[in-house]
């Protein structure tokens, strides 16, 4: 691994360390044993909403901004990993050509099925991207169900964006989203139905304690993009980051239980008093919580 060329920012350097924290544990441990001192200090921004709208594009744009603004963004795109074959989508970086062009570092990572999307090769590519010198980092979530609320979790800022045109509803408002945001987005403004929507979603944040940005944003018309970034600085600058003791005790529980999810698929297939209890079960001498509690026992001892 050419930790000099990681530590300058150097592309293959990077697109090596990244390909190594989602495909190989043993050399991906070694890494972050050598970085995780010099990470942490990079503000972490969740860009998430319902599929199809339009986040891509938007982020293309945002990058693009933010780069004026003398900052030096990133972009992990978590895409969602097939159930069949394992591999993933990873479309975003088509969709984000102009930013990839302006030398904008992007990235598209499989969430492969771990906690939510937040899983830790997500975890760990952001500190790949801190040594390497990014800030901030730009994460945009898959926008299926649970992901976007994990995804603001790791986040100091998190944006919602919301589209008029993919049946957007109250109802999907109301499902949570409007629980998480620091900014929300009405993107493709341009569009019929987006003032409508507008006034649906400051409505439903209006009675928060500390009132969310709500902002219309239009990449064809390109307006409300300059907007967005300004607000994002303003807000690295003055937004209290998700305390490390926070974001570790969450990173630590989401280890343990997927460590003590993969010994217990290995006992499922091979242990033979996981075999004896379940024999017990189908002969009705033993019912599945005393089952279960054996089991619990197993993987404690």
């Amino acid at each position: 691994m050419d930790m000099a060329g990681l530590k300058k920012g150097r592309r293959g350097a990077i697109a090596k360390a990244i390909s190594i924290v989602e495909n190989d544990p043993k050399e991906a441990k070694k890494l972050i044993k050598k970085i995780f001192a010099k990470t942490g200090n990079s503000t972490i921004i969740g860009i998430t909403g319902p599929a199809g709208a339009g986040k891509s594009s938007l982020i293309d744009k945002l990058v693009i901004s933010m780069k004026k603004s003398k900052t030096n963004p990133a972009v992990l795109a978590v895409d969602p990993t097939s159930h069949v074959t394992g591999g993933a989508i990873l479309g975003d970086r088509v969709r984000m050509s102009e930013s990839t062009d302006s030398g904008a570092f992007i990235r598209s990572i499989a969430s492969r099925g771990a906690t939510g999307a937040v899983s830790r090769s997500l975890r760990n590519s952001i500190r790949v991207l801190e040594y390497a010198g990014f800030d901030p980092i730009i994460i945009e979530s898959v926008g299926a169900g649970q992901t976007e609320i994990d995804i603001s979790k790791i986040a100091d800022i998190t944006v919602v964006v919301f589209n008029p045109n993919t049946g957007d509803s109250i109802q999907t408002i109301k499902a949570g989203l409007t629980e998480i945001g620091d900014i929300y987005i009405i993107n493709k403004s341009d569009l019929a139905g987006a003032g409508r929507l507008y006034n649906a979603v400051c409505d439903f944040i209006g009675d928060s304690g500390e009132r969310p940005v709500v902002l219309k944003t239009s990449v064809k018309k390109n307006t409300g993009i300059t907007t967005l970034a300004k607000e994002l600085v303003r807000l690295a600058d003055i937004q209290n980051r998700i305390p490390d003791e926070v974001r570790l005790k969450a990173e630590l529980r989401d280890i343990i239980l997927s460590d003590i999810e993969e010994k217990l698929d290995k006992m499922m297939n091979t242990d033979e008093e996981i075999g004896a209890c379940i024999k017990k079960m189908l002969s009705k001498k033993m019912d599945p919580f005393q089952a279960g509690e054996k089991i619990t026992r197993l993987l404690a001892g």
